[in-house]
């Protein structure tokens, strides 16, 4: 079900000193592996395509009923900041999720990550080296959001 965060590729982005994450919140880092990642990006995010890339029309992220109102905003603007803090957009989008909230962040049908909402929030900055279209879901939730490499995000309501 998971598979050891060290062997991730990019694991660097969680040791570096800036953005700093703890080691409390690194042990809370799943890495799921792949028949689970697989699992996970099938019911939470498309069915058909395996990459962010190739979302269509079809994919629920793509369906004009899926955007929040006033969704759309620029996620590099705080994470340039010195406050490590999630942007106001999101934690609006978010209010809901309890600490304890089991989340996902999808950046291809292979490579997911488990955690809980208080972990994400507190180490958000190093998963967004992770830009290329990542989506973010909570299990039996219909807040999400996608990330974009021109540093852009889109806040979502999953279909369910």
């Amino acid at each position: 079900m998971y598979q050891p965060l060290e062997q991730f590729s990019k694991y660097w982005i969680f040791k570096r000193n800036d953005p700093k994450v703890a080691g409390e919140d690194l042990q809370g880092i799943r890495l799921l592996d792949e028949s689970r990642a697989s699992q996970v990006w099938r019911d939470y995010i498309s069915d058909e395509q395996v990459h962010p890339d190739h979302f269509s029309d079809r994919d629920w992220l793509k369906k004009n009923s899926a955007q929040a109102p006033d969704g759309k905003f620029q996620w590099e603007k705080a994470w340039d900041r010195d406050d490590a803090s999630l942007p106001d957009e999101m934690q609006a989008h978010f209010s809901a999720w309890g600490a304890d909230t089991t989340v996902f962040f999808c950046c291809h049908n292979e490579l997911v990550f488990e955690m809980n909402w208080g972990v994400f929030q507190r180490t958000w900055k190093a998963f967004l080296f992770l830009d290329n279209g990542p989506v973010l879901v909570g299990k039996k939730k219909k807040q999400a959001a996608q990330f974009h490499s021109n540093g852009w995000a889109n806040l979502l309501f999953r279909e369910s």
